[in-house]
């Protein structure tokens, strides 16, 4: 789908993919700050595999990515990634914009694709 959306790009269309690093709701936890150490981990690899352009290893992320079932239940607020990166093309590059916590597992990391 993001690779359909890719010619926009040119039309100067900006493409934003919402969902969320971690989404594991199931796992919330009051925790005073505290990230699960299973969030933090998948976070972690998440930031390395964008920003070192291992867009691949993102799209098998369920294989590849620790605690993928953890972080992502169910895919449909990862799926958003996988848009946004298609749309950018394989010769861009993902930036860490933002990034947060709360309630100890949900990650609100944000990335900026450029070509």
């Amino acid at each position: 789908m993001g690779k359909a959306l890719a010619p926009l790009r040119e039309e100067g269309v900006l493409i934003v993919g919402s969902g969320s690093a971690t989404h594991n709701l199931r796992a919330l936890r009051n925790t005073d700050g505290a990230v699960a150490p299973w969030a933090l981990e998948f976070d972690t690899w998440l930031k390395e595999a964008l920003t070192q352009g291992r867009y691949e290893d993102v799209n098998h992320y369920e294989e590849k990515a620790p605690h993928a079932k953890t972080a992502h239940p169910w895919p449909d607020h990862f799926y958003p990634l996988h848009v946004a990166m298609g749309a950018a093309g394989a010769n861009s590059k993902a930036k860490l914009i933002h990034e947060s916590w709360q309630l100890g597992t949900l990650s609100y990391a944000s990335y900026q694709f450029t070509s």
